[in-house]
């Protein structure tokens, strides 16, 4: 402990005294010596003027001062208190009430604010005394009375909330817990209870608020981060995990309980940051091979696995990998109906062939979000798509892929023109007239898939050779250069 006399003070900044004042007030320093009055006023003055100002912090520092000069000076103390209850510091200013009562027990104005505090902070039966006190002075104080039968109403709302809590009758607890709090905000027991009710009925994001404002209430509240800590986690939020176990770690390094915790969630969000950054960055590979690490990390989290899902969906998607897509677009949309991922499961059934289950997801998709464009869109791609399929197939007629590339669509375009060339059936008139017209859709298909602008008209479910298309202008490959042309009855096949 430090000793300084008050008489062998020398003048100090502002600043060195407000520092000395901290320093007194946590106990470090001790101050002997009678104040001078006049210093003593000048502190209570210009923390009743920083009071009005709403300059709260400097209105504390100048009642410390006044209080380190006075400290039996009731009246300073409670001011002080009402700062600190403008603060949101309700133990302190309680404190600093029971220290006016010692001094002056008859002071109706601080029982009667003591008796609030502790009504708000849920201590009810010391706050029905401290009222009881307060009407045997003032039988008539309205706002006291008010209060004062509140409490038994009070007392039979929470112990029934704890018997619907037991009974796991979460809905009627949370009805009554809210009203109660609605009038002792203050209680860290009981927002701890709603949120546990909140949780019990998958209202993860309420019990985060209840949480939250347990921690803010009792700043050394370890078991709330630990608990808020866990609810991260369990909504596939690692990051927001990690910041509340830090913040249990600042209290207690070695928390038995947050410090292993710590460790794991820490791997986890490195992991998820990964493949957000993947995902992002388009480097779709990369998302696939962080989503799939996600994937084995937690198999306990369904958040987790969901978060992983439904990249490896849209990833394996952009990579044209459709059989892979649609497995982990399944598997996203088992555990949340998102239309995003429908309409990315929608794409994968449009690259296989599977237009009715298209539509299906497309119509989910609008049923859960009517205005969602992409669904809109894909519906009436899919549409054309059902129309076309009717008509000719240029994939199926060169009998290539739908993702197959340029090359690989000219070499099965050689193929099958050579095998259904025309001069090939010179010795059947029905079996020339079916390779004519099999010869023709060749020539088309070839025609449409290799011209990049065609081939997306094609594959958004519009024919670009169809007659009967706006924009068709028809296709006949005998009035083509560049493919065959009929001569004296002989087809003179080229090449490109």
């Amino acid at each position: 402990m430090i000793t300084l006399k008050m008489a062998d003070w020398g003048p100090h900044s502002r600043q060195m005294y407000s520092i000395l004042i901290c320093l007194v007030s946590i106990g470090i320093i001790e101050v002997h010596g009678n104040a001078n009055p006049s210093e003593i006023e000048k502190h209570l003055e210009l923390g009743k003027l920083m009071m009005a100002k709403g300059q709260l912090q400097d209105a504390l520092t100048h009642f410390h001062a006044a209080l380190e000069g006075d400290p039996s000076n009731y009246l300073t103390l409670y001011r002080r208190a009402t700062v600190y209850l403008a603060q949101g510091r309700a133990r302190a200013a309680l404190e600093d009430l029971n220290r006016v009562l010692e001094i002056q027990p008859d002071f109706i104005q601080a029982r009667a604010q003591k008796g609030n505090i502790l009504m708000k902070l849920g201590r009810l039966h010391e706050a029905h005394i401290e009222l009881e006190k307060v009407l045997k002075k003032e039988p008539t104080n309205s706002e006291v009375n008010k209060n004062y039968i509140a409490i038994e109403s009070l007392k039979k709302s929470y112990m029934q909330a704890q018997m619907f809590f037991s009974d796991k009758d979460y809905h009627h607890a949370i009805d009554l817990l809210t009203q109660v709090i609605d009038i002792c905000p203050w209680d860290i027991g009981l927002r701890e209870m709603r949120s546990e009710c909140y949780l019990a009925i998958g209202e993860a994001s309420k019990a985060i608020s209840d949480l939250k404002a347990a921690t803010k209430l009792m700043s050394d509240n370890t078991g709330a981060f630990m608990k808020l800590s866990k609810l991260y986690y369990g909504l596939g939020e690692p990051e927001e995990s990690l910041n509340q176990v830090r913040e249990c770690l600042k209290l207690d390094p070695e928390h038995k309980e947050c410090f292993p915790h710590y460790k794991k969630v820490k791997k986890v969000a490195k992991l998820v940051q990964d493949l957000q950054t993947n995902s992002n960055d388009n480097n779709y590979q990369g998302c696939i091979t962080s989503a799939k690490k996600v994937l084995k990390v937690d198999p306990t989290v369904s958040e987790l696995l969901f978060l992983a899902e439904d990249k490896l969906c849209h990833c394996h998607l952009q990579l044209g990998e459709h059989s892979e897509s649609l497995e982990f677009c399944s598997s996203a949309l088992a555990r949340h109906t998102e239309p995003r991922i429908l309409c990315d499961r929608a794409e994968d059934y449009i690259a296989l062939d599977m237009l009715d289950e298209a539509q299906q997801d497309y119509a989910k998709a609008l049923e859960i979000e009517e205005s969602f464009n992409r669904a809109k869109e894909g519906m009436q791609k899919v549409q054309k798509l059902q129309k076309q399929a009717k008509k000719r197939d240029y994939y199926k007629i060169l009998g290539v892929k739908k993702n197959a590339n340029k090359r690989e669509i000219v070499k099965a375009y050689r193929k099958q023109a050579q095998q259904w060339h025309p001069d090939n059936f010179q010795n059947d008139e029905e079996s020339r007239k079916k390779a004519e017209k099999k010869f023709i859709d060749i020539a088309a298909a070839k025609e449409v898939l290799t011209d990049p602008e065609k081939r997306q008209k094609y594959d958004n479910g519009e024919d670009p050779l169809d007659p009967e298309s706006q924009q068709g202008q028809g296709f006949n490959p005998f009035q083509q250069g560049g493919f065959h042309n009929f001569h004296g009855g002989q087809f003179k096949f080229h090449f490109n």
